[in-house]
């Protein structure tokens, strides 16, 4: 069976590995389709938290059941899948509790554990979603947005809120498109114009806002002063995340989307006398990968210019480091197998 596995830093292989066993309890999946995350990136280039080499990347994964056992949740051979990528212990508090995206023993697909760059996976049947009536597309970017939809759904946000989306990526787009889906009114924040203009046109965003041009005099303007009462950082960029303090209206949240590996300070009266929420938003649980299916089957998403990038999975190693340059302007690669 053929892997591509990461080494090292800065150092992809492609490898024999010898071909999974079906366990009680799993499926084997043939994989289909393998987005390319900004974790996968990070990971690549030595950047990710929680990570050690050597690594299978690969968790936005999409495919198709070759060989299951008997199961009382409908799956069959044949059947198309997407996979949950975060293996959760399910007995820790959080698990307990029924946030199995912060699990405290979490063991993530493509990041603690490996993932899905290889021609056929065992999941568990707990972890597997029946996709039959999406694209294998849209089947790998479950995952993707639904890590959106759970900072959304996270943040409570109300129709009529604005909202401020730092950061034009992949998942910042989700963010937007689901904000904008719950009736806020939704400025979308980046360095480049070119992502700005694809968040007016994909995500519908209501304003954009330069982050090199003033945004703090750019943001107030269209806010009347008030400053947004939710902000959503989806960066990963210490500065960014740091900034993103100042930028949340009186009594308002800020939601961490994206992780960096240093620390994020604040000034204490300023954080203190808005009273404001700072939350973290990590995975995406079950309920939001049903949601974003409706979506996506609604066809209120839409991933044909989401995707920007198309490889076979033999030409995968050629073009990685290409999707790292903002001249080649990727949103989403996907890998076909």
């Amino acid at each position: 069976m053929k892997s591509i596995v990461c080494e090292q830093p800065d150092l992809f292989i492609f490898k024999e590995m010898e071909e999974p066993e079906l366990s009680q309890g799993s499926a084997l999946v043939r994989i289909r389709r393998i987005g390319i995350c900004g974790t996968d990136l990070h990971a690549y280039k030595g950047k990710q938290p929680f990570f050690t080499y050597p690594r299978i990347l690969g968790h936005e994964l999409a495919g198709i059941i070759e060989e299951i056992g008997d199961n009382d949740l409908g799956l069959r051979i044949g059947d198309q899948v997407s996979i949950i990528p975060y293996m959760h212990c399910g007995k820790c508090i959080a698990c307990r509790n029924g946030k199995t995206n912060c699990c405290t023993d979490m063991q993530v697909f493509g990041v603690h554990i490996d993932g899905g760059m290889r021609e056929r996976v065992s999941v568990p049947l707990s972890h597997l979603i029946q996709t039959n009536g999406l694209t294998l597309d849209q089947s790998a970017l479950l995952e993707p947005f639904s890590i959106g939809m759970h900072a959304v759904r996270r943040s409570e946000l109300r129709a009529g809120e604005v909202v401020l989306v730092i950061g034009a990526g992949p998942i910042g787009l989700g963010v937007m498109a689901f904000a904008k889906q719950r009736g806020a009114t939704v400025i979308a924040m980046d360095l480049n114009e070119e992502r700005l203009d694809f968040c007016r046109k994909w995500a519908k965003a209501d304003y954009t806002v330069n982050a090199g041009q003033n945004p703090s005099e750019q943001i107030a303007s269209i806010t009347g002063g008030d400053y947004p009462t939710i902000v959503f950082d989806a960066t990963g960029n210490q500065r960014s995340m740091t900034d993103a303090f100042r930028y949340v209206g009186h009594g308002g949240k800020l939601v961490y989307v994206g992780l960096v590996r240093e620390d994020i300070t604040f000034n204490d009266p300023e954080f203190h006398k808005r009273e404001m929420t700072v939350m973290g938003s990590r995975n995406a649980t079950l309920e939001d990968f049903d949601q974003v299916m409706a979506a996506l089957k609604s066809g209120t998403i839409h991933v044909e210019p989401y995707i920007t990038h198309r490889v076979p999975f033999g030409e995968m190693i050629s073009h990685f480091d290409s999707w790292l340059l903002p001249e080649e302007k990727v949103i989403k690669a996907m890998v076909e197998l």
